[in-house]
């Protein structure tokens, strides 16, 4: 994992710092393990983990106006030193416009400010200490830092409301350390906190003028080029990159490379019926110069882009899919690697792996993603967050009704009833799109606190229940049902007591606050997904979370949103607007059902292990889940009763990662006996009990 980490103190004294550590409140001198330290003085900064030479840049103006850029920046030297003088006068948003993903800090004087991203893919966080304030790029080194235990009431709200900002706020599952919400800067003076938004949002009460398609598309066009040039562009020296990982009789360099887990040096990409991966990879293979992978090493792809597809031989109904990804990489310019997975690579099947940073869904399918990712490139590029960033929230339906554009609800309420079958759909969207648009943000939250309090969790059956149940502004998890109800009475006040702040709502649409925080929720798995399947000397690149591609989706037009198909329509003619003119048939048909098919044969196949796994589960021990429920659940979902599915990867990657965290020895700190200790941090209390919670 590679985080930075950083602290500004009250005076200059209270953090004074060499190359040895910080002062913290016991007398004791701390820093970071595995750190290089990017400044000193009384605000120190460091970058921790595996960072490649080009990943880490410092421009400096003098001793105490400098800018830090971590990650892939298609800025230059000479465009950061710019942005430096200009951002002395406090503005930040150029500081979030350039191409790629990355952290930017900026220190003037005794002033540092730093940057998160639209998306929520490169967190900030930060916690009181020595008198002034720590800030991360992880939440557990903070944690170490400040020896915070777990936030359980955070952790219900994980279960209960995944997608309710309001429940879960700025909190993490750690007690004490904050997160700043997506398109904010955290702004430190002297140790005193500041969080600032640098993201205009469109008004509640203004609609937002309606940008043209066509520039809107080709907006969209320009960003994924300049996504997708900002990685091929960098000077990559990876380390090992030119190490033979040793003989192994029949095989040559590269495949000795993924045999033991570590990438083929290039560049390379997911390639599937998906239309948001093959996008990334048929833009990587056709820009200039050499984007695939380098010579020599044993593929005989040359300088071909690595073209990787996942053939899932435990689930059926995926030919048409394979077939797709063999008509594009018919390219000159791709060398396509199919790699075969069998059970020991279904959802669920390896439960173990790394302790991550935050818990998330994706641990239950980490092991598979590494399957396919091991065969991957040392840069590959990822279509995560497409389907958040271009297609229509079912929300935004109310949104055009607000904006007293009804006509444009016929074409996606036809869809529905075709899909549903029945003549009620259109009147039934209708309805539930026009209370959501009639409906205060502050009664839409007290009655999801309401519904959690009595157990309510019907939704509408069909194939349109899923969009009827996202027509509200707040709609439970799909775990909460297993809660108990002392959890989920717990959650009911979090609930109630953001409804009561002042000034209560986020000041915009229903539809485009449920996108921003669909994406959020997103974005937040994916990086505990990197944490989990990582593999050695890679790097997972997801360019639509990047913050020039989310703000050019955010400027297509919602009439355009909302048409069915439209992301695989979008997707194509930028291909088009990039010189790539033929895709084979087919190309964008969404592929959802071989991916919940193979969730449940991994749930059928893995059953005993995770019966196991909920004995005696942690999450009982402090209140939240009844085992014996999770249990009934579990087996009754096996024997193919309609449960939702997405409940139990919440339940059993929380399950994991308390396991995880409690076997977990060490610190993220070194510098004084108290932190050398082999306790680990935020320890689960045996016989915890959360209490009968009021509302």
């Amino acid at each position: 994992m590679r985080w930075l980490v950083g602290w500004s103190s009250a005076t200059a004294a209270a953090g004074a710092i060499g190359s040895a550590g910080a002062t913290g409140p016991d007398g004791g001198t701390v820093h970071p393990v595995g750190s290089q330290l990017l400044w000193g003085d009384p605000d120190p900064l460091w970058a921790v983990g595996d960072w490649r030479s080009d990943e880490v840049r410092v421009v400096s103006a003098d001793e105490r106006t400098r800018i830090a850029v971590l990650g892939t920046c298609g800025a230059s030297d000479e465009q950061l030193r710019v942005a430096l003088f200009a951002a002395r006068g406090g503005a930040l948003r150029h500081l979030t416009a350039w191409s790629g993903s990355y952290t930017a800090v900026l220190q003037v004087g005794r002033r540092v400010t730093v940057c998160g991203d639209l998306a929520g893919a490169r967190p900030v966080f930060h916690t009181p200490w020595a008198g002034g304030t720590a800030y991360a790029t992880a939440a557990l080194p903070l944690a170490d830092l400040i020896e915070a235990n777990l936030d359980w009431g955070h952790l219900a709200a994980l279960l209960a409301t995944p997608d309710v900002p309001a429940a879960l706020h700025d909190s993490t599952p750690y007690e004490g350390v904050r997160r700043i919400p997506p398109g904010h800067a955290l702004i430190l003076r002297a140790g005193a906190r500041e969080i600032a938004g640098y993201e205009p949002v469109a008004s509640l009460a203004v609609a937002a003028p309606s940008a043209d398609p066509a520039s809107a598309v080709d907006g969209v066009r320009d960003a994924l080029v300049e996504a997708v040039r900002a990685r091929l562009a960098a000077p990559r020296h990876i380390p090992g990159a030119d190490i033979d990982p040793g003989p192994v009789p029949g095989m040559g360099p590269a495949e000795r490379r993924a045999a033991r887990g570590m990438p083929v040096p290039g560049i390379g990409a997911d390639l599937s019926g998906g239309p948001a991966s093959g996008t990334l990879a048929l833009l990587a293979a056709g820009l200039p110069g050499s984007p695939g992978t380098v010579l020599g090493h044993g593929t005989g792809a040359g300088e071909r882009l690595l073209a990787v597809t996942f053939n899932d031989l435990a689930v059926q109904g995926r030919e048409a899919e394979l077939e797709r990804a063999g008509s594009l990489a018919a390219n000159p310019r791709l060398h396509h690697v199919v790699v075969a997975g069998g059970e020991e690579a279904l959802p669920y099947a390896d439960l173990d792996g790394p302790l991550t940073d935050e818990p998330g869904p994706s641990l239950v399918t980490a092991a598979r993603h590494r399957a396919r990712l091991a065969s991957g490139s040392a840069d590959h590029f990822t279509g995560y967050g497409a389907r958040q960033v271009l297609d229509a929230h079912p929300a935004r339906l109310a949104d055009l009704l607000m904006d007293r554009k009804r006509r444009h609800l016929v074409r996606p309420v036809a869809a529905l009833a075709r899909a549903d079958g029945s003549v009620m759909v259109p009147a039934r969207v209708y309805a539930a799109a026009r209370k959501l648009a009639r409906t205060s943000y502050r009664t839409g939250v007290e009655s999801l606190a309401d519904r959690l309090l009595h157990r309510r969790f019907e939704e509408p059956g069909g194939a349109a229940g899923a969009s009827l149940a996202a027509l509200t502004w707040a709609r439970p998890g799909p775990a909460a049902r297993w809660l108990t109800g002392e959890a989920l009475a717990e959650v009911s006040v979090r609930l109630n007591a953001a409804s009561g702040r002042p000034n209560v709502g986020p000041g915009q649409r229903p539809g485009d606050f449920r996108a921003r925080a669909a994406l959020a929720r997103h974005a937040a798995d994916l990086r505990v997904l990197e944490q989990a399947a990582e593999v050695r000397f890679q790097r997972l690149h997801a360019p639509f979370l990047d913050n020039q591609v989310v703000r050019a989706c955010r400027a297509l037009p919602e009439a355009l949103r909302v048409r069915p198909g439209a992301r695989a329509a979008v997707l194509r003619t930028v291909l088009e607007g990039a010189g790539v003119g033929e895709l084979p048939p087919g190309w964008g048909a969404p592929s959802h059902a071989s991916s919940a098919a193979a969730v449940r044969t991994g749930l059928r196949t893995a059953v005993d292990d995770l019966m196991g796994l909920f004995d005696s589960p942690l999450l009982a021990e402090a209140g939240l889940v009844e085992a014996r429920v999770v249990r009934k659940a579990l087996r009754a979902a096996v024997e193919g009763e309609p449960l939702p599915l997405d409940g139990f990867a919440d339940l059993v990657s929380l399950e994991l990662w308390l396991n995880r965290l409690l076997a977990r020895r060490g610190t993220c700190w070194t510098g004084t006996p108290a932190r050398q200790r082999a306790v680990p941090a935020g320890t689960v209390p045996r016989g915890r009990a959360l209490g009968a919670a009021k509302r």
